[in-house]
This record gives C-alpha cells, structure tokens and sequence, in this order.
C-alpha cells in the first residue's frame, strides 16, 4: 500500500501536478462557495469559455497569453452585466449568449490569425505537462486570492447574501463584484492547465455543492469544499496514473461521485438518509416484517 501511495511521488512531473492540484483543489472549491450561494455557477463556464478570444489575441502579438485571458475572461462579466442593466434580459439568457458568443469568437480568431495555440490543451488540460512556472504561478494566483478572502470574508459574505443591503449600508458592491469576478477569472486560468476550460466549472462547482449538503455555515462549507477539492484532485492524480487515463477527466469523476455520495447519503438531506425516507423505510420495514411472520 505504501509504495502505492509513493511510487508516483518519485517522478519529478507527478510531484508538479499533485502539487499544481492541490492548489487548485483549494482554490476553486473556496471561490466556486461564492459562485454557488449567489447561484450563479454558470458564470464560471461563461468565463472559462470567455478566456478564449483573449488567449488567440494575445498569442498572436506575442504577449502573456493569461493576460490576455484574463482580459477577455473579466470583459465576458462586464458584457453580461452591460446587457441585464440595458434590457429586460435575464442573467441567464445573457450568460448563455456571452458563453456562446465569446467561444465562437476564440474559435474564429484560432482560425483567421492561423494561431498554433493547441487549443485542445486549453480546453481539456494537461496537467502532467505542468513547468515549474506553471506551479509558481499557481502558488501566487492561489496565495493572493485566498488572503483576500480572508481579509475581506465579512464583506463578502454581507454582499452575498444581501446585496442591496451591503449597498445601503455604504459598501463598494461594485468594486466587491469586480474583485470577485477578477478571483473568479485567475482561478480559471490556473485550472486551465489542469483541467482545461471543458471541465474547470465542476473542479468549481462540485465540492461547493457537496458540501453545501453536508454543513449549514459558508465558512463550513468552504472549509469542507477545500478538503473535498484536495481529496477529489489527489485521488483523480493517482487514477490517472494507475490507470493511464486522462488526469482532468478523472478528477472530474472523483468529483462526481463525491457529489453523489452526499445526495444519496447526507444525514440532513440526502435522498436515502432525510428523516421523511427514513420514516418512510422503517413503516415499509415494519410492514413487511408483520406480513412474513403471518
């Protein structure tokens, strides 16, 4: 069992990218609590799709191609945000349309600007190619958006879950929205590498979710997230391995299942486990003990 655990610590790639996941293990599953109390876990897909027009543009004059996604990521919420004030539109019709819109957009512009960009490392990740570049700056992205929760939790937490009362009270709810769309973008581009665009919203949305079934409080549930985000990003790393599959793709799996376990199986709310089911099972239990001993 123990050289199980530790034969794939002895190449130097495997170290890089258990490392790499499990930052953003932490990571997502900390800013992806936000996506999902404000019930807006479709943003993180729009922006992870939005990423695209800036990285084409970017490689192509030559430039810091996450700048670029970082640009394109933020302009996404910007144009979202833009659309909902200047009309009737829903938030989630204009989301839809901002996804769809910006991933043709990066599309075309791969094609017309004849970009080498692998587009299909960007969209499905690959963690086991990470540099030691990659891992600092998964460190500093990690380190900064973490310390900044943790100064500003109770702000965030008044914005989130009473935003027109944060305005009242004289919070900046406008700078608040942009820092968390900022997170939300960083968070994103360090999990491309990982993951890749396709698969980043279920490393953000998935052990926010199933923690949200198994605790009442957010910081419970970003605490719990974190732990579930590391443990889904560790096991799909060692899947991968033993396995020789894909390391997003099993991540993703891991996460899944975890997410499964609690909807079947929560003490307070899961579907097998809900005080209603489980008066429902034992008077069907007790009804079919007195029929078999008639």
């Amino acid at each position: 069992m123990l050289n199980w655990l530790i034969e794939p610590l002895s190449f130097e790639f495997m170290r890089g990218a258990i490392t790499t996941a499990i930052l953003l293990g932490i990571l997502c599953a900390v800013v992806g609590t936000y996506l999902i109390v404000q019930r807006m876990g479709l943003l993180g897909d729009v922006i992870a799709h939005a990423v695209l027009p800036g990285l084409a543009i970017a490689f192509f004059l030559g430039i810091d191609i996450f700048l670029g996604a970082f640009i394109s990521g933020t302009l996404s919420t910007f144009v979202i945000t833009w659309i909902q004030s200047q009309s009737r539109i829903k938030v989630d019709a204009a989301m839809a349309l901002v996804f769809s819109g910006f991933l043709a957009l990066g599309i075309m512009l791969i094609t017309l600007l004849k970009s080498k960009l692998d587009l299909h490392q960007f969209l499905f990740g690959d963690i086991l190619g990470v540099t030691t570049d990659d891992v600092k700056r998964t460190v500093i992205i990690t380190v900064i958006v973490l310390t900044l929760v943790k100064l500003f939790y109770k702000e965030l937490l008044f914005y989130t879950f009473d935003p027109l009362g944060a305005q009242a009270s004289g919070l900046p709810i406008n700078l608040i929205h942009f820092g968390l769309t900022g997170a939300i973008t960083l968070t994103i581009i360090a999990s491309m590498q990982t993951v890749g665009v396709v698969l980043v919203v279920s490393l953000l949305i998935g052990p926010g979710i199933t923690a949200y079934l198994l605790v009442k409080e957010l910081y419970q549930m970003m605490h719990l997230a974190a732990v579930l985000g590391v443990i889904s990003s560790v096991t799909g790393m060692y899947i991968s391995y033993y396995l020789n599959v894909p390391s997003g793709a099993a991540i993703v799996l891991v996460v899944s299942v975890l997410f499964l376990l609690a909807l079947f199986f929560s003490p307070t709310q899961g579907i097998f486990t809900r005080p209603k089911m489980a008066h429902q099972r034992a008077r069907l239990f007790s009804q079919f003990k007195s029929q078999k001993t008639k």
